[in-house]
């Protein structure tokens, strides 16, 4: 916080050394953008902006859909949606919508517009010549820097999304919402069910033997046990009970594997009619793959 208000005042003190347009009147500043899945870093370029004149009336310029589309890519939430986030930041005065993409001399004079805020990174007109959006600006003093927020941006929040994806389609399913709403097909959805079960299934293993080993070093400190004598116990009650335990796991995940591919195989027609394709199919993740039960049972035993 302490930081964050140095970076504040400093930002005051710049702007305090430059004219004031007009004395008895606020500054009228202009901070534009897409502002998509709104977040704290947003919310801090624009308080910036507020506090670079002790008297600033913050003008927020927000792009439509067809811009922002056109010029920078698809955007999760709709030009509404963004536009009704900016007015609900205490930092905002007004939000004009539909922002152009490149600001021009009589955009600035049509709202009286004394100074354009932005961090200082170049950001590509639409031109395709690689110009600065804010090469105007900048030529004729009006530019004021602002600084990002390091660690939080829309394009991170939608990688952690992607990252996960598996886990928060399973997260929607079970909060009603349906596979197609998601954009998932029937067989994408039973396979990620299935391994949902299998991950369970395998927590609780491991659970089990937790309690075994709690169990044992008890025993251990109430009966005063020889060490050796514990120890080759402790390896035969382990074994036996893992052994009957684990057999009931492996038996349970083959029943679950059997009566999906059952399932699927009644579902097959329904599926054809359907002609129902998922691009995630063809998506590759290790939260996606099937558990082999031979080779999961294997695996147990070397850990025996």
């Amino acid at each position: 916080m302490e930081e964050k208000q140095n970076n504040s005042n400093k930002l005051c003190n710049t702007a305090h050394s430059g004219s004031n347009p007009s004395a008895g009147r606020p500054v009228r500043v202009y901070a534009d953008g897409i502002y998509d899945l709104f977040h704290f870093g947003h919310a801090g370029s624009l308080e910036q902006a507020k506090k670079l004149f002790p008297n600033t009336y913050l003008l927020v310029g927000c792009c439509n859909d067809e811009i922002t589309h056109k010029y920078k890519g698809k955007t999760v939430m709709t030009e509404s949606e963004r536009y009704e986030s900016l007015r609900h930041c205490k930092w905002v005065d007004e939000v004009i919508p539909n922002a152009p993409w490149v600001l021009t001399h009589e955009f600035l004079d049509k709202h009286n517009i004394d100074y354009v805020a932005h961090d200082s990174l170049p950001y590509a007109d639409a031109s395709g010549a690689g110009n600065d959006v804010y090469e105007f600006v900048k030529s004729i003093g009006k530019f004021k820097e602002t600084k990002r927020t390091d660690g939080i941006s829309t394009s991170d929040i939608i990688m952690r999304i992607v990252k996960d994806y598996n886990q928060y389609v399973m997260r929607n399913l079970d909060r009603g919402y349906t596979r197609k709403e998601l954009g998932v097909s029937y067989v994408k959805e039973k396979r990620l069910r299935v391994n949902m079960r299998l991950k369970k299934l395998h927590e609780k293993v491991k659970e089990h033997q937790e309690k075994v080993g709690e169990k044992i070093q008890t025993v251990a400190k109430t009966a005063a046990m020889h060490p050796n004598v514990l120890v080759e116990n402790a390896d035969r009650w382990v074994a036996g009970f893992l052994e009957m335990f684990e057999e009931g796991c492996h038996k349970m995940g083959t029943a679950i594997r059997d009566r999906i591919q059952e399932s699927l195989r009644l579902q097959n027609g329904e599926e054809d009619d359907e002609e129902y394709y998922d691009d995630n199919d063809d998506y590759e993740d290790e939260d996606d793959e099937y558990y082999d039960e031979e080779e999961y049972h294997d695996e147990e035993e070397k850990n025996k």
